[in-house]
């Protein structure tokens, strides 16, 4: 279980970074969103997986899940849907502003004697 939690995680991760360096605005959206997929599942993980076990502290239990890395992962779900739909906006915003999707920086072009 935790090499397929592992293999998950590094997949995600891989595939995050891959289009989180393309050249448009989308791809970027899209990675950034996979690399924190790719978070929660590693604060999961952190808590070290375990099965039938309640989140909390009761009194007959013998041994419990750690509920810490449950609600960090609350929390940086609401934080990357907040993240995500910024992102979104100031996408639109630049391709409308700009008419392209792209995310290249072109350097101005002054003079005759600038460099190209």
């Amino acid at each position: 279980m935790e090499l397929l939690l592992a293999a998950g995680i590094g997949i995600l991760t891989a595939v995050g970074l891959y289009l989180v360096l393309r050249a448009h605005t989308f791809p970027v959206i899209l990675g950034l969103t996979f690399l924190s997929y790719a978070v929660n599942l590693f604060l999961f993980a952190m808590g070290r997986l375990a099965i039938d076990r309640p989140p909390v502290i009761v009194p007959d239990a013998a041994a419990y899940t750690d509920p810490l890395p449950q609600a960090l992962v609350l929390t940086a779900i609401v934080i990357s849907f907040g993240m995500t739909a910024l992102i979104v906006v100031l996408a639109l915003r630049g391709f409308l502003e700009t008419g392209s999707d792209s995310s290249h920086l072109d350097a101005p072009r002054g003079g005759k004697g600038d460099a190209p």
